[in-house]
């Protein structure tokens, strides 16, 4: 039997020991404590002031925006209590999995407090032990309904064997932190630990490095190619939407996590990478989620913000949100100079083999696959090869066609990154809000000079695209030699991008521009 610790005494003492985090705490303030962290739990405490209303409803989200799948994070919420400043117990009750009343009685003041069960292993779940922390915040913090948008300040007690906060929110004092709105702090990992910290500078920027397993870790190095990549993505969007960022790189395990203000990754459990591919592959990982702080986070699909936390958020566009972020990581890694022209064309490859050999071609739209993800995502069945398509594959694969029809009907004036630019300044900078579908179409019309219904068909329905027509606008083909998969005893085509010998001077110069020859 777990023995519980005095909430109530921690949320009491709180203001009593940290003075200055008292003068500067909002009307939402929160506090942690990790005493219990062997155990697996977080211990949360909550002060609401300025309350006006004779009820108040906290809603617990049950997604993470990025990784689309419903998750069980009310299960895991134990011990749940409200109180008076004067320390009387409020009455509350739940009016749904994810949300809790709580009878104000016409307090302007309440205190409430719970414990987190935090022992799951993913991006978009947080993970607390004896050695470290990671909160995904989504699981860990409930908003008051209709207070989404107030800002939140937020205290962490780290036990003493801790030394270290990784974070992408603003720091007021020591262990002290802000966020503008609920949406921000839901944005914003925190990674707790023993982790080694880097701080460095770019183009005017603050970065944190934040590492949790540095065996075999080379800083000069890494940070070069750091800086390479955020250089080159710089240079592709001309704009840098931050003050700040924190690269948190944790330990071994799948997958990472776009934010606004950071990234959560894991890794391979330590930098001694064991080949040359292996390392440009991690490199390619950490493009690809720093691109993003540019598409989806910055540039997104109108449906993607704001969320409603407490259900699907769905949108036909997360091929272009995840799978030209795809496209975009093999760009920006070749202009950083990690890649070269044929390992682009190699990476690109793999998802003309993955799609073109897989059945769910027939069956499952681009659009769709978007749409459907809520079913698929990290869902996996004995249909899904046959039945389904992932936007990460057929994604970079229109990027492709679109760039190369986009340079070939303005004959090479205008490029896909130009759509991106001008989609990020129109509907980020300026309107501060989504692009529709419609949008996105129009702006390829405009730089292309002209619809391109033929590929947003290839989208729109499973017909299969005219690969031969566009990869010729860059003196480009497909190479369908079959070979025998020994995984699956079927005979498969190889799918590799070749050159070709260009037949017109655009062709070679759309090439050499794509390919940076």
């Amino acid at each position: 039997m777990i023995q519980k610790i005095n909430l109530f005494l921690i949320i009491l003492i709180f203001n009593a020991l940290n003075p200055v985090a008292a003068q500067k705490e909002s009307e939402i303030h929160y506090q942690l404590n990790f005493s219990e962290a062997q155990e697996h739990y977080i211990a949360v405490s909550l002060k609401l002031s300025n309350l006006k209303e004779s009820t108040t409803t906290l809603v617990l989200p049950v997604w993470t925006p990025g990784y689309y799948k419903i998750l069980d994070n009310p299960a895991h919420i134990v011990d749940f209590q409200a109180i008076t400043a004067d320390n009387a117990k409020l009455d509350w009750h739940k009016s749904s999995k994810n949300k809790w009343v709580i009878n104000t009685n016409k307090q302007t003041s309440i205190r409430v407090s719970y414990r987190v069960y935090a022992n799951r292993k993913s991006v978009a779940e947080s993970n607390v032990n004896a050695t470290y922390a990671f909160l995904a915040n989504t699981d860990v913090f409930m908003f008051p309904e209709g207070k989404k948008e107030d800002s939140i300040s937020l205290a962490v007690e780290l036990p003493e064997q801790w030394s270290e906060i990784a974070t992408g929110l603003k720091k007021q004092e020591d262990e002290l932190f802000y966020a503008s709105n609920f949406d921000v702090l839901y944005d914003s990992p925190l990674y707790l630990g023993n982790q080694k910290m880097f701080d460095f500078q770019q183009l005017g920027k603050d970065f944190t490095l934040a590492i949790a397993t540095p065996e075999g870790f080379n800083k000069d190095r890494f940070i070069k190619d750091l800086r390479e990549i955020i250089l080159r993505t710089t240079d592709l969007m001309q704009h840098i939407p931050f003050e700040e960022y924190t690269f948190i790189m944790m330990e071994a395990g799948g997958g990472g996590l776009e934010h606004a203000n950071s990234q959560a990754v894991f890794t391979y459990g330590s930098f001694d990478f064991k080949t040359d591919a292996d390392y440009k592959a991690f490199l390619n990982f950490i493009t690809h989620e720093y691109f993003h702080l540019y598409n989806v986070k910055a540039l997104r699909p109108v449906e993607l913000g704001p969320f409603d936390y407490s259900k699907e958020n769905y949108t036909t566009m997360l091929w272009v949100a995840e799978g030209f972020t795809v496209y975009y990581e093999y760009l920006i890694m070749r202009d950083a100079g990690l890649i070269n022209s044929q390992e682009v064309l190699h990476y690109l490859s793999s998802h003309f083999k993955a799609i073109e050999n897989k059945e769910g071609k027939e069956h499952m739209s681009l659009e769709r696959s978007s749409f459907d993800v809520w079913n698929h995502f990290l869902n996996k069945d004995a249909i899904t090869d046959a039945t389904t398509i992932s936007y990460y594959q057929k994604g970079p694969i229109i990027a492709l066609l679109l760039d190369l029809a986009i340079r070939h009907e303005s004959e090479n004036k205008h490029s896909l990154d130009d759509v991106m630019r001008y989609l990020y300044k129109v509907y980020y900078q300026e309107q501060e809000q989504g692009y529709t579908e419609d949008e996105f179409w129009q702006a390829v019309a405009e730089l292309a000079g002209k619809s391109l219904d033929e590929l947003r068909g290839y989208v729109e329905t499973t017909t299969a695209p005219d690969y031969e027509k566009y990869l010729a606008y860059g003196a480009l083909a497909l190479d369908l030699t079959e070979v025998d998969n020994p995984e699956t005893t079927l005979v498969e085509r190889e799918y590799q991008l070749i050159k070709t010998e260009p037949k017109t001077s655009l062709q070679k110069e759309i090439r050499e521009a794509l390919l940076r020859e």
